[in-house]
């Protein structure tokens, strides 16, 4: 679960990365994913290299889903019988974040899939460039959109600082010497990312970026 939560974490921070060439303009954002398209040619054929990359994602989405319903499983079997004493409120939290968190994840790729990929829920649509159908998604009057984008960010930030704490431990880089830094680190790459995917959409739908 560690390993494949640390492979999409590479993937979040490579793609918020991608996604504030927006800020440089319309040409910089479709060169960026045209450049995605072209990885390593003439050598491979046209989009080889990023399919394997979204196949090698897609697998660690699937692993890590498979990991957490293994370990909860696993966990039930292990205490059959529930604690006298209630969970703190921090521990019931956690759960619901970790729980519910990654199933608002998996619908939002489908919708962000849908919208930003393939432009089928995108006024734009499939034909059109990566920067129109990026501003065209969020737009002012599309601001539901915006909205919906923006809870479900913040829930990934949530997940992954938790995860990236969880994910020191199970790879035993944690220890007392090390905690505040890592804790630290937990929580500054994931509020790296939450601001990194939220200042693209909301500077179009403020009309920052036009």
């Amino acid at each position: 679960m560690a390993v494949t939560g640390a492979v999409m974490v590479i993937f979040l921070l490579a793609h918020m990365l991608g996604n504030v060439k927006i800020f440089f303009g319309r040409e910089s954002f479709n060169a960026y994913a045209h450049g995605l398209r072209t990885l390593l040619e003439p050598m491979a054929p046209y989009r080889l290299l990023l399919t394997v990359l979204e196949i090698v994602l897609v697998v660690s989405v699937v692993a890590h889903m498979w990991a957490a319903i293994s370990l909860a499983r696993r966990a039930r079997k292990a205490r059959p019988v529930k604690y006298v004493a209630k969970k703190s409120q921090a521990g019931g939290y956690t759960t619901h974040i970790m729980r519910f968190g990654g199933v608002t994840i998996v619908l939002f790729v489908v919708w962000h899939l849908l919208d930003l990929t393939f432009g089928v829920v995108n006024p734009k649509g499939f034909d059109s460039t990566p920067a129109d159908r990026m501003i065209a998604g969020f737009d002012a009057s599309r601001w539901w959109v915006t909205l919906l984008y923006v809870v479900a960010v913040v829930m990934i930030g949530l997940h992954l600082r938790h995860g990236i704490w969880s994910a020191f431990q199970t790879l035993g880089l944690a220890n007392r010497a090390r905690y505040r830094a890592l804790k630290a680190v937990a929580a500054l790459v994931s509020a790296a990312l939450v601001i990194g995917f939220l200042a693209p959409p909301l500077a179009i739908t403020f009309g920052v970026i036009k």
